[in-house]
């Protein structure tokens, strides 16, 4: 029993904290748009003006999405192709984990109860969501929206909290444009 504890403790601390570092994407599309024709960007600050995070972290985002884009040639312009919107969600997750390890059989003994033998174990995490949302510039219509979910902790180092949103924006600018993702 002491040999598996000790090989699965391990394997659950790794499984735990590649969930944490893991972003969750999906994206939507309108099929009638014809996305080889989008070639310049621009940020849409009326949308971008409503998220409802630090203005720092905005920055941090737009950035991170500026550097994506351009490494893949499109031009930021003047009189734009698509107009590049953000918003956000968070939200607190609760964890509680029963972590009764001792004891053999089933059913419940009083005297296992106590220091060092079990209980509840609550934890929480924050969990957020970037959406990314491309809108035609002639029409005004939302033609590609891309979300990203992913716990972000409480990074205080800043370093990390840009290499987090660089993972977030690049993990859901990945699924762009969707004529490219249904090819692979």
């Amino acid at each position: 029993m002491r040999r598996i504890k000790i090989l699965v403790l391990p394997v659950l601390a790794m499984v735990f904290m590649a969930s944490c570092t893991s972003v969750r994407v999906l994206s939507d599309y309108d099929r009638e748009a014809n996305f080889t024709t989008y070639k310049s960007y621009a940020f849409y600050k009326t949308g971008i003006d409503k998220a409802q995070i630090s203005d720092l972290d905005k920055k941090r985002i737009l950035k991170a999405i500026d550097a994506e884009l351009s490494s893949r040639g499109f031009v930021k312009s003047e009189n734009p192709d698509i107009l590049i919107s953000i918003f956000t969600k968070e939200k607190e997750q609760v964890d509680i984990y029963n972590n009764y390890w001792g004891g053999f059989g089933w059913g419940w003994n009083p005297y296992y109860w106590g220091p060092g033998w079990g209980g509840n174990n609550v934890s929480t995490r924050t969990e957020g969501s970037l959406y990314i949302d491309l809108i035609d510039a002639k029409n005004k219509e939302l033609v590609w929206q891309g979300k990203g979910v992913g716990n972000l902790g409480n990074i205080e180092n800043i370093a990390k909290k840009e290499e987090r949103i660089r993972e977030f924006v690049s993990q859901i600018l990945q699924e762009y444009p969707p004529n490219a993702v249904a090819a692979k």
